[in-house]
């Protein structure tokens, strides 16, 4: 019987996959209003944001059900990988891994937020 399990690990990178792409896209939602705002309470430059702004603001609500999707289906698959035991045949990723993805998680739905909130 073949062993499944570098099979099953690789399975893990999707939550990794779905959380950058939903940082993409409410990154792009957020550059708009939200990002500059933020980045200029804190003094920092927005200048660069305008030709992301330009971009993304036609298809506004494209990127915020897209971030959201992706945002939500990577944190199942967050809470499924946790849920399961790291046993042969199971999701099995790295904690280094899952802790940065969580972290990027964290980083989405802000930008999410941002972009949602200030639009």
């Amino acid at each position: 019987m073949p062993d499944l399990s570098d099979a099953s690990r690789g399975r893990g990178f999707g939550a990794v996959l779905l959380t950058l792409g939903g940082i993409a896209a409410a990154f792009g939602v957020a550059s708009c209003c939200g990002l500059p705002l933020t980045l200029a309470t804190l003094g920092l430059g927005t200048a660069w944001l305008g030709g992301f702004a330009l971009l993304a603001a036609p298809h506004r609500l494209g990127l915020l059900v897209a971030a959201t999707a992706c945002l939500v289906t990577a944190a199942v698959l967050l809470w499924r990988q946790r849920a399961a035991a790291c046993a042969s045949r199971a999701i099995c990723v790295l904690p280094a891994v899952r802790g940065v993805t969580v972290l990027g998680l964290l980083i989405g739905f802000a930008l999410l937020y941002l972009g949602f909130a200030y639009a």
